[in-house]
């Protein structure tokens, strides 16, 4: 292999199913402000979005949005508190990490809307700590899909842009994916509808993790120690 691979993955709808405490989160801050909560598509289709974004899109500009965003991140952590409410993973995600980040050919990323604190719990979780070299969150770029979040990865990494990809499951993934000039890779598992993701830019569309490895064909190795998230 001429290059080291950089496997960007989005989060939420990719590797977790956070639907459920995503909805959950967002009608009981609707009703905190008030508000009639949205039905179960439109809070899905803003997963991925910052949490301001997201509240733009679902009560416009004019509404409580600031205050919304603080509302959610609060009800969010009494809900993942709960650990009967834990995230399941999505089939293979746990075993795909692990092997691409044993693979010295790669380096694994994360390119996410969920805050460096959703991450790291999510991580500790999981065990992720040391395997990814680059965590992007919206704590600290602006929201999907601009290409902030990539193109950090990718100056961290100093991998070239052709040599990376994004794996994700929403059209804002595609998009910021061909903002930033690297391979966009859907997955149909997620949140938002296949076709959107075609629409949006997707250079591919995988239905599991078994087709990501025929893309790849991550080798096993001795494991890898990354930068993990500090």
């Amino acid at each position: 292999m001429s290059a080291i691979r950089l496997l960007i993955f989005d989060l939420d709808g990719t590797l977790v199913d956070s639907q459920d405490m995503i909805v959950e989160s967002q009608r009981r801050t609707f009703l905190a402000h008030g508000l009639t909560p949205p039905d179960r598509r439109a809070s899905l289709s803003v997963v991925g979005l910052s949490l301001r974004e997201a509240f733009t899109v679902l009560v416009g500009a004019g509404g409580p949005v600031d205050g919304m965003a603080e509302t959610y991140k609060s009800l969010f952590g009494e809900l993942r508190a709960d650990a009967s409410r834990a995230e399941p993973f999505f089939p293979g995600a746990v075993e795909t990490v692990a092997r691409y980040g044993a693979d010295p050919g790669f380096l694994l990323g994360v390119a996410t809307g969920k805050s460096q604190r959703g991450v790291r719990h999510l991580f500790e979780r999981a065990g992720w700590g040391n395997l990814f070299a680059t965590v992007q969150t919206a704590d600290d770029h602006p929201s999907k899909p601009a290409p902030d979040m990539i193109l950090a990865a990718l100056a961290e990494t100093g991998v070239a842009a052709q040599d990376a990809c994004m794996i994700g499951d929403t059209t804002f993934d595609m998009a910021m994916a061909k903002a930033a000039g690297v391979r966009a890779i859907g997955v149909d598992w997620g949140y938002h509808e296949t076709a959107a993701l075609a629409a949006a830019g997707a250079d591919t569309i995988i239905s599991d993790f078994a087709e990501l490895d025929m893309l790849f064909e991550p080798v096993p190795s001795p494991r890898r120690v990354g930068r993990g998230l500090g």
